[in-house]
């Protein structure tokens, strides 16, 4: 396939950062959704002339609608939607309000809702298109404690994910939908976090941005459903679900 025109959203820093200079060094067109102008501006300009900066914040509606209609008003159309955004929290469990958990859903569950829902009736129009959602090993093993609404909210995702696909599989079956699920990524998530939080950086098993992005643009081209983008991650994945699904009359 020839150049795509791909939309990343949270696309100021960090994966989407490294997946819009990625795409853009292959000749893919990229369109840059996020809030900050100025490090907007500053991704497009590593992006070899082919970035499109939209300032949105897609948590509400729309501005994911005015993503769409700029993407559409410049190239007509659209070939790949990423749902980057998200942000973590540190807390634990027993101390979540009401307040974290509507967070959660908004920045993590929300904002790629809203990408899906107003993407699909173009997708659908043209009876193609590829919808991928930036996931988290924590939506897969809820391994991290204090991330304890964030693993809910991308088990959410996840769902809503697997969900979508079979919903058009059977209607759209030209709609591809996605779902990359990265470990500790090397970037500001942890400083970032609601309530605050260790450096992602500091973690082991990590990986860099421009890891994660190199997976999923491997993703655009294959169209697969799942990518873990860390080798070893599906074993883990297994490995976790074996331990506490075992018998303990047999251990």
């Amino acid at each position: 396939m020839g150049a795509r025109i791909v939309v990343i959203t949270g696309a100021s820093s960090g994966i989407g950062a490294a997946v819009a200079v990625l795409l853009a060094s292959r000749g893919d067109s990229v369109v840059l959704a996020a809030r900050r102008q100025e490090a907007l501006d500053e991704v497009a300009a590593r992006c070899q002339g082919r970035a499109l900066p939209v300032v949105a914040d897609v948590t509400k509606r729309s501005d994911v609608r005015h993503v769409v209609d700029e993407t559409l008003a410049k190239f007509g159309r659209i070939d790949v939607w990423i749902n980057n955004v998200g942000q973590g929290i540190t807390r634990n469990p027993s101390e979540l309000t009401d307040e974290d958990i509507d967070f959660m859903m908004q920045v993590n569950v929300k904002s790629s809702l809203y990408g899906i829902q107003d993407v699909l009736p173009h997708f659908k129009a043209r009876g193609a298109g590829h919808i991928i959602n930036v996931s988290s090993m924590l939506g897969r093993v809820p391994f991290a404690v204090i991330r304890s609404a964030y693993c809910g909210a991308k088990h959410f995702l996840n769902a809503l994910t697997a969900t979508l696909r079979e919903e058009l599989q059977e209607t759209h079956p030209g709609i591809a939908v996605s779902l990359v699920s990265p470990p500790v990524v090397r970037t500001d998530f942890g400083l970032n976090a609601r309530h605050g939080g260790p450096d992602s950086r500091q973690f082991p098993m990590s990986q860099s941005p421009e890891e994660v992005a190199a997976v999923i643009a491997s993703v655009i081209d294959s169209r697969i459903p799942d990518a873990y983008t860390m080798p070893g991650s599906q074993e883990r994945v297994a490995a976790y679900f074996a331990s506490i699904g075992a018998d303990p009359k047999q251990s």
